[in-house]
């Protein structure tokens, strides 16, 4: 409306923009470079038909780095979004699995047992383990074994123990 105003001969451009709120920057404001920005849209999509993975990052950077244009991010950026070159955003393939056997239950005692490691720090410091063997049936601790540093051998012997013990218990 300023411009019309001015081109009609009624008034100044200094008149016209106070008038109407404008600063006279703006009134004089000439948009360039959109043939520039013609050779922006070219080489964004001649960089993404080439390298199909490349995202707007890489494009940027190879424009930069490699070919020299000192173009802004923002204004690379803003004709990536009117070109609408966005690369699709891939889900995560999501692994399918089998749904796992039920555990077997035992019918009998001494069937089934289990051993279990326990971990745990006296008041000084020091650790200690502990080998539990259950019966799986009635969940009965056939045996404990405590030691400050339990080994295979003293596993194997406090499972020898238990294994004769819970023989007797039939």
């Amino acid at each position: 409306m300023a411009k019309q105003a001015v081109e009609s001969g009624q008034t100044s451009v200094r008149h016209a923009c106070a008038t109407f709120g404008l600063s006279e920057t703006c009134y004089r404001y000439q948009p360039k470079l959109s043939d520039e920005n013609a050779e922006i849209a070219d080489w964004l999509v001649r960089l993404t038909s080439a390298y199909r993975n490349w995202g707007f990052g890489l494009c940027f950077l190879h424009l930069r780095n490699v070919k020299g244009f000192g173009w802004n991010h923002k204004r690379v950026y803003r004709i990536y979004r009117e070109l609408e070159l966005h690369l699709r955003i891939k889900p995560k393939k999501r692994l399918v699995r089998a749904k796992p056997e039920p555990l077997t239950v035992p019918a009998a005692i001494n069937e089934v047992w289990s051993m279990d490691f326990m971990h745990d720090q006296l008041s000084d410091g020091r650790s200690f383990r502990l080998l539990n063997v259950l019966d799986d049936f009635n969940r009965e601790g056939l045996g404990i074994e405590a030691d400050l540093s339990c080994h295979r051998r003293a596993s194997f012997a406090a499972w020898n123990r238990s294994s004769s013990g819970g023989a007797s218990r039939r």
